[in-house]
């Protein structure tokens, strides 16, 4: 049966709402029917930049143009951040309440519209997108019911604006939810659209912003060409930055010559241990939801470390899990779909683009060259796609047994839908192989044994370990960081994401740090 876009979610469709719903952040349409942004800087919607088209995932076409700017005129924005920095800083805490309330409400009535843009840009299915969008929005109300609390020991904004540097994964529920707490406590903002995807819903959502009164400021632009600016310029107060390794990296370095707050979150190869272990229908849900989203997240487990005498009985578990997964195009529905009906129920859709793809599936086949064991390989044949729809983003789940010790999926984050499964014989192997990537944000330990288990978490390096359960980012009250590698700086989350991007009050700024005992609070 041929599929068809539901109606009203086409890509005109949905730009057009978000157009109608901000017109100050878009150009007028060209004549070859493009659309270009604006950047939110100096106070205002500005057409400035070199425009550069920007494509989905879904389908590989055009989207809109994305105006980017050069270190000059990013210098031009962070001068004008500063200076409204420090009004907002001056401003009342009531008075900020009120305005991010504000800025709450509009985002609450526009909330399918930021739901359907990430679709679009990012490739997430319905579900997943409408669940990015609640998720800020309702774990930054906890924080205005609870900000009074947090700066009750007499803690201040910083010294000068939040710079934001995020990936494309999460754009309402990291970036914003961050950027909203940040305007909370008192800091302006200033954040960088990911290169890659989500920069349409991050215009119609900081217009929103805008409006209610917050000093926000939304630039687009090469990594390359603007770091120097968002992380070094010296009216920066912090820098907060969501991403790989190699960028965090760079990053980290471009910091060492400095005190300036920062909270660096890089991937890790986050791991589940198999051990003695005898719940397999539990353990068989959490695997199924683990594959939301083809596991681009950073709280993502890639890795199964499985003792040996539990193999068969894993894969006789785990192998009908992956050939359940579903995913497809996210917005095909049949012919007899109507308004109202509901949206494809999908774990997930294409990869964020297909140069991410083909790495993706040539990292594979690396792995198998070197003796890797193709467990499972899916086909895209069947899945649900538009007749003539390029399907270059697209990748179906694959499991791979052993890969060799040089091989990139050994040690690294895939970032996609495949796993790798090593088998060990000895607790010491256990831990080894979970600890491959030095350091994770989460780990989990399948063992009947909890008592066991919980010993065997000490030796994990992982800021969050879980015990027959995986471990996420977490909402509201709870902290979030990472260990070795893969976090740099102050640790967020609850209580410690205000005490990040304020100074005074008691005790010290807990995070990965030389000596984060001597870390200056003031």
């Amino acid at each position: 049966m041929a599929l068809r876009i539901a109606d009203g979610t086409a890509w005109t469709d949905v730009l057009a709402r978000a157009v109608t719903a901000t017109p100050e952040a878009f150009d007028p349409a060209a004549d070859d029917g493009t659309t270009t942004l604006r950047n939110l800087v100096e106070g205002g919607w500005q057409s400035v930049g070199a425009p550069a088209p920007v494509r989905t995932p879904v389908d590989n076409t055009v989207l809109v143009n994305i105006p980017r700017l050069d270190a000059t005129a990013a210098r031009t924005a962070v001068l004008a951040a500063a200076a409204e920095h420090r009004e907002w800083a001056a401003t009342p805490l009531t008075e900020r309440k009120a305005r991010v309330n504000a800025a709450l409400d509009a985002l609450t009535e526009h909330r399918d519209l930021l739901a359907l843009l990430l679709v679009w840009e990012i490739g997430k299915p319905w579900r997943l997108a409408c669940a990015d969008v609640d998720r800020a929005l309702d774990g930054v109300r906890w924080y205005v019911e609870e900000i009074d609390r947090m700066l009750a020991d007499g803690r201040e904004a910083l010294p000068g604006p939040v710079s934001n540097i995020a990936s494309w994964n999460y754009p309402m529920s990291v970036l914003v939810h961050a950027e909203l707490v940040q305007l909370l406590a008192g800091n302006a903002v200033i954040a960088k659209t990911p290169s890659q995807g989500g920069a349409v819903c991050l215009t119609v959502a900081h217009a929103l912003m805008r409006r209610a009164g917050l000093p926000a400021t939304l630039v687009s632009g090469s990594g390359e060409e603007l770091s120097e600016v968002l992380v070094r310029a010296p009216e920066i107060g912090a820098v907060a930055f969501v991403g790989g390794r190699s960028n965090g990296g760079k990053v980290a370095a471009a910091l060492l010559d400095s005190d300036k707050r920062h909270f660096i979150e890089q991937e890790g190869l986050n791991a589940w241990g198999i051990w003695e272990f005898s719940q397999w229908d539990l353990l068989a849900a959490h695997l199924k939801k683990g594959f939301e989203y083809g596991k681009q997240r950073c709280t993502a487990y890639p890795r199964f470390v499985v003792q040996r005498d539990l193999v068969d009985a894993f894969l006789d578990m785990y192998l009908p899990v992956v050939r359940s997964v579903r995913f497809g195009h996210p917005l095909a529905v049949g012919a007899d779909w109507t308004a109202g009906d509901p949206l494809p129920e999908l774990d997930f859709g294409p990869l964020i683009s297909g140069a991410k793809a083909d790495e993706l599936r040539r990292k594979v086949d690396e792995a198998v060259r070197g003796g890797a064991v193709p467990l499972y390989r899916g086909k895209l044949d069947g899945a649900p796609f538009l007749d003539g729809q390029d399907t270059s983003a697209y990748v179906a789940p694959s499991v791979l047994l052993a890969p060799p010790g040089r091989s990139r999926l050994m040690h690294a984050e895939p970032f996609g839908p495949v796993d790798t499964i090593v088998v060990v014989d000895t607790t010491d192997e256990l831990l080894a192989a979970m600890n491959a990537s030095n350091g994770a944000l989460v780990a989990s330990l399948a063992c009947d044994d909890e008592e066991l288990a919980g010993k065997l978490a000490v030796d994990l390096q992982a800021f969050k370990v879980g015990i027959n359960k995986p471990r996420s980012r977490g909402d509201r009250a709870e902290p979030f960081g990472g260990r070795g590698a893969s976090w740099k700086g102050a640790f967020v989350g609850g209580d410690l994401l205000v005490h990040a991007v304020t100074v005074g009050g008691e005790g010290r700024l807990y995070g990965n740090f030389p000596d984060y005992s001597s870390y200056p609070t003031t």
